[in-house]
């Protein structure tokens, strides 16, 4: 999920303010970078607000407002990981910048470490600034979600309903969150926002979710002629691709929806469900080397990406790697014990290891997890999308 945030300077205006600390022989230069890194940033020139900030850091390192502005400004260029570091040595300095904390927060959940987001998150939704509130809320959910609380994630949303009711990006947001009661959100986005972005992505995902794919993709494309930098519709649009790809077999679209993932890529080169599809469809043509290679960078972000585990476990087998294969595979299977590929790939490496017993009892595993699964009637509590990258799936390749 990628939240649209928006601009951040004016919310975080408390921090603009840079104490000119130093002697008197560096007092002109340090003027001179507070008044050129503020202007920049005031108009947006992040990376000329960047090459000012990191010249006062290294005149003022001491001085908490210029790490907190840097960190707000490599959080602009959605540089998370340079973000965090910068946040952390504001607050040593400094631990009264309550605004500095929301943001560190939301830059951790941006990186994936939900955990050590939530204190920051958790006190931004409770600051008396609404926009704060808002944006921390709605990295609330995501973490949450993440994490699998999602009572406490129904929480944030109820009450960011309350507090924002004729806010687009949260109406979208809590219609994921709610499913059953998605109908009446999206009747109420309709409403307030009838030509909005959110609106459109929305159509879009309910088409996709319901396999009307000419739908999505139409819908997709519109959210992209309104914003082409739309944080995740490239992906999105990429995934609709594929599934109309599978079901008709049209080479032309399998084509496409790499050049989409790739598109994502170029806003933001760290997105692992991006690079797990790429590999996915090298892996499925045969392309074992370069699936590999393409596997192991999304890990090297994202190193509990279970899917990718499986995924990069079964090219190493093939390419007769069986140690590498096995500890992928022990791997993805302690992130989520019920994965039945999992367990059945498991048992293939075991098996070519010549481990017969570890082999049989990881056959076992996944019997007892197929005939689990088929006795389940669970309703899909995700009402407007399925899963968020191509699950693992046993087929002839895998010599069943």
């Amino acid at each position: 999920m990628f939240l649209n945030l928006r601009c951040l300077v004016l919310l975080f205006d408390v921090l603009f303010t840079v104490t000119v600390l130093s002697a008197q022989s560096n007092q002109s230069r340090i003027e001179t970078y507070s008044r050129e890194g503020q202007q920049a940033l005031m108009e947006g020139r992040y990376a000329d607000a960047e090459k000012s900030f990191e010249k006062l850091r290294e005149l003022q390192p001491q001085i908490a407002e210029v790490h907190a502005n840097l960190g707000l400004i490599y959080f602009e260029q959605r540089k998370f990981s340079e973000a965090v570091p910068e946040l952390q040595r504001a607050l040593k300095l400094k631990p009264s910048l309550a605004k500095t904390e929301s943001l560190l927060g939301m830059s951790l959940a941006e990186l994936g470490q939900y955990h050590e987001a939530l204190p920051g998150l958790e006190k931004g939704f409770r600051s008396q600034d609404p926009e704060i509130r808002r944006m921390s809320g709605l990295q609330l959910e995501r973490a949450y979600l993440r994490l699998r609380l999602e009572t406490k994630a129904v929480e944030i949303a109820l009450e960011l309903n309350r507090r924002y009711p004729d806010d687009p990006e949260v109406l979208y947001h809590n219609g994921r969150i709610f499913g059953g009661f998605a109908f009446l959100t999206m009747e109420r986005l309709a409403k307030v926002a009838p030509d909005s972005i959110w609106r459109y992505q929305a159509v879009a995902e309910a088409a996709e979710s319901e396999e009307s794919f000419d739908i999505a993709i139409a819908g997709y494309r519109r959210v992209l002629t309104l914003n082409p930098k739309q944080p995740g519709i490239h992906y999105r649009l990429g995934r609709t691709l594929l599934a109309r790809a599978r079901k008709v077999n049209s080479s032309e679209d399998f084509l496409n929806a790499e050049k989409e993932f790739r598109a994502e890529l170029e806003q933001d080169p760290r997105n692992g469900n991006a690079l797990y599809e790429i590999a996915e469809l090298k892996r499925n043509s045969g392309n074992f080397a370069e699936a590999q290679s393409i596997f192991e960078q999304a890990l090297s972000f994202h190193p509990d990406f279970e899917e990718a585990h499986v995924g990069l476990a079964y090219v190493l087998a093939q390419e007769s790697k069986l140690s590498d294969a096995l500890a992928h595979l022990q791997k993805a299977i302690a992130l989520r014990p019920d994965d039945e590929v999992a367990w059945f790939r498991l048992s293939q490496v075991q098996r070519s290891r010549g481990q017969a017993e570890e082999a049989e009892q990881a056959q076992m595993r996944f019997q007892q997890l197929r005939l689990e699964k088929s006795k389940q009637h669970e309703p899909d509590l995700q009402a407007y999308s399925k899963e968020e990258v191509s699950r693992q799936t046993l087929d002839s390749n895998d010599g069943q």
